[in-house]
């Protein structure tokens, strides 16, 4: 009896609503990070392909892109969102830790991209411009299908780190997963059983992306 006293006391300050919260801030994790992986990845491929044609966009473009890979994440969230309502353009949370991300990983998946452009041997692009192919459809038929397999290990570590980088948009007052768990831990005090929901919450993120990646690049080594 002495033990189903004390196991109901030590689960006592988190309840099944606790739960849901979580599952909800867990929903926002969701919501930003795809954003952001989706739009970024599409910026970053267009700025990677721009570094790799152009000098003049290595010297502009790779610049300011360094700058976001350099200062780190939650330096980039605090001065965006502080610095735009002086501009009078205040933006809530979401919409401030959104951007931020977006460009965040533009600027890791340009060098991705552009690696993976540059992984493509010149012998084979010059045979196919050889063949009649315009520039376009070079990079559409013979580019893509080539650099997508040398980088996609590559995006998944970066589409990963996004993921568990927008824990720091909690700084700007979004309730996502990690800020859930800090406002349940202030009020049970029962910071191992959450933060060991939470784990288990990122894991069940993360686990699907890398396993999908990985079946993909297994998938394309026998085509």
């Amino acid at each position: 009896m002495s033990t189903e006293v004390n196991a109901i006391q030590f689960f006592s300050g988190f309840q099944v609503s606790d739960l849901w919260y979580l599952a909800k801030g867990a929903g926002g994790t969701i919501v930003i990070s795809a954003i952001a992986i989706s739009v970024g990845t599409i910026l970053g491929c267009l700025f990677g392909w721009a570094l790799s044609v152009s000098r003049w966009a290595n010297m502009t473009l790779g610049s300011v892109l360094d700058v976001f890979r350099s200062v780190p994440l939650i330096i980039q969230l605090l001065l965006f969102f502080n610095f735009l309502p002086i501009l009078g353009l205040p933006v809530g949370p979401f919409a401030a830790g959104t951007i931020v991300l977006i460009f965040y990983t533009a600027a890791l998946v340009a060098q991705v991209a552009r690696g993976g452009i540059e992984a493509v041997p010149s012998s084979m692009r010059n045979a196919a411009r050889s063949l009649g192919m315009t520039y376009w459809q070079d990079i559409r038929y013979v580019v893509m299908p080539v650099g997508l397999r040398a980088v996609l290990p590559a995006w998944t570590g970066v589409a990963l780190g996004v993921l568990k980088d927008s824990a720091l948009v909690s700084v700007l007052g979004y309730i996502e997963l990690l800020r859930a768990s800090q406002i349940l831990v202030t009020r049970t005090q029962e910071p191992f059983i959450i933060l060991t929901i939470v784990g288990l919450f990122y894991f069940a993120l993360s686990y699907p992306i890398s396993k999908m990646t990985a079946r993909l690049e297994q998938r394309w080594q026998y085509d």
